[in-house]
């Protein structure tokens, strides 16, 4: 029994991290359709395989093998570190778990439901507030909705309508009625978040990031060449995505240049990045260390490495993301975040530990740092950006630093007492 449910907890521990099928089988180099199938107990999993899942997930892989015992205390464990105003006893949590199996299931089901229903409020709140598409497909049905209902109206309240004019409306409501199920079920395929399909809807930016994820955030052809042009850009669709894209890989380009792959091995050698040092070793602003430690290849890193990059507006320009991390990328962010506190404080490196509050409370080293890009001449103000590296923390690893709280956007965080709150939540209830 222990190990025909280990598909089951895989799915349950990706959906914690907000990964995708698609994106999680890409990083342990499998087809999504096989993972598919690792999901759903079809085929049995073990040796490297389960072990490169398990670091993908960021999950010891006994967590993923082990009984329904180990899985319920590793659940209780979240569910304690995301209750707020209550401190519960975590350990006696494997007594518990013990003693009462029944009990401690509900609370966990109940845990991973809340979990991912902040995840779903989340992602629509966020899509129905900055998503120009959605608002175009909510007009076009609200619109012929209205239409229709105009048609029916004319048809049902006049007595006598000449024949003509009655075949008219007739056809009005039938090509109406059809365009409305056209863009209902354009809408609701839009809507269908499906685990088996990456799909990046055509928005240029994030079709730059998933040609940057597919991969692998590394471009070894382009180490030591200033050359972005090397790279073939052909599997993007839009003209606007591939401009984007080429903007992306002049960066990594210059980076490349200024921070050469085996120095940079050389430099980190046995040891953790400390983005100042590195600074200072190579001549180059922090920026461009954040961001070239972001790229550099698999394994170089003892542990995932993200990046966010935005501009003076809080927009964000670019975002490679880790297992667990989860911002908003139109808007309504958290402000805590520190890559919005480093635009108050340019050219000053931030550091900071982060607990990110609504999910599984997974914790993030984060160096943050903000530079003047571009200024147009005298007396005129700089235009800034912000990088954020963000890297996983070990469980237990790097202890008594501070931490930070820091939530999703204020719709859905459960920190009642932020002060920076700028408006209530939908989870109040009970606070």
């Amino acid at each position: 029994m222990r190990d025909t449910l280990t598909g089951s907890r895989i799915r349950e521990r990706r959906q914690i991290a907000g990964l995708r099928q698609a994106e999680l089988a890409r990083r342990v180099g499998i087809s999504a359709s096989y993972l598919n199938l690792i999901e759903h107990n079809r085929r049995r999993i073990g040796g490297k395989l389960l072990v490169d899942i398990a670091a993908a997930l960021a999950v010891e892989p006994s967590l993923l093998t082990q009984g329904l015992e180990a899985t319920l205390i590793s659940a209780l464990r979240e569910a304690a570190a995301d209750a707020v105003g209550q401190q519960a006893e975590v350990d006696s949590l494997e007594e518990f778990a013990g003693r009462f199996p029944g009990w401690a299931a509900v609370l966990a089901q109940m845990h991973r439901r809340v979990v991912s229903l902040e995840r779903t409020v989340e992602t629509l709140s966020d899509r129905l507030t900055h998503d120009p598409h959605l608002a175009a497909s909510m007009h076009e049905v609200l619109s012929t909705a209205a239409a229709i209902r105009s048609t029916a109206a004319i048809l049902a309240e006049t007595q006598e309508i000449e024949p003509e004019w009655q075949d008219r409306f007739h056809r009005n409501l039938h090509q109406d009625a059809e365009r409305l199920a056209d863009s209902s079920k354009s809408l609701v395929a839009y809507l269908d978040d499906s685990d088996a399909a990456d799909d990046r809807r055509g928005v240029p930016l994030e079709d730059a990031e998933a040609f940057f994820e597919q991969r692998g955030h590394h471009f070894p052809e382009m180490e030591g060449s200033e050359d972005s042009s090397a790279i073939d850009l052909s599997e993007i669709d839009s003209a606007a995505a591939k401009t984007v894209a080429r903007g992306l890989l002049d960066v990594y380009a210059n980076d490349a240049k200024a921070m050469p792959l085996e120095a940079v091995k050389t430099a980190l050698a046995g040891t953790e990045p400390d983005p100042i040092k590195l600074a200072a070793q190579f001549s180059v602003d922090i920026a461009t260390v954040l961001r070239r430690l972001a790229a550099l290849p698999d394994g170089v890193l003892s542990r995932p490495t993200g990046l966010v990059v935005c501009d003076a507006s809080g927009s964000i320009l670019f975002a490679k993301s880790v297992p667990g991390f989860a911002m908003p990328r139109f808007g309504e962010a958290c402000p805590l975040w520190p890559l919005f506190q480093a635009l108050n404080r340019p050219l000053v490196p931030i550091r900071k530990r982060i607990v990110q509050l609504g999910r599984s409370a997974a914790e993030f080293d984060c160096y943050a740092y903000a530079w003047p890009q571009a200024m147009s001449g005298y007396d005129d103000a700089p235009v800034y950006r912000s990088v954020m590296l963000v890297r996983s923390v070990e469980e237990g690893g790097q202890g008594g630093q501070p931490v930070a709280r820091v939530g999703p956007s204020c719709r859905v965080c459960p920190n009642a007492d932020c002060e920076s709150r700028r408006e209530p939540s939908i989870l109040s209830e009970g606070f």
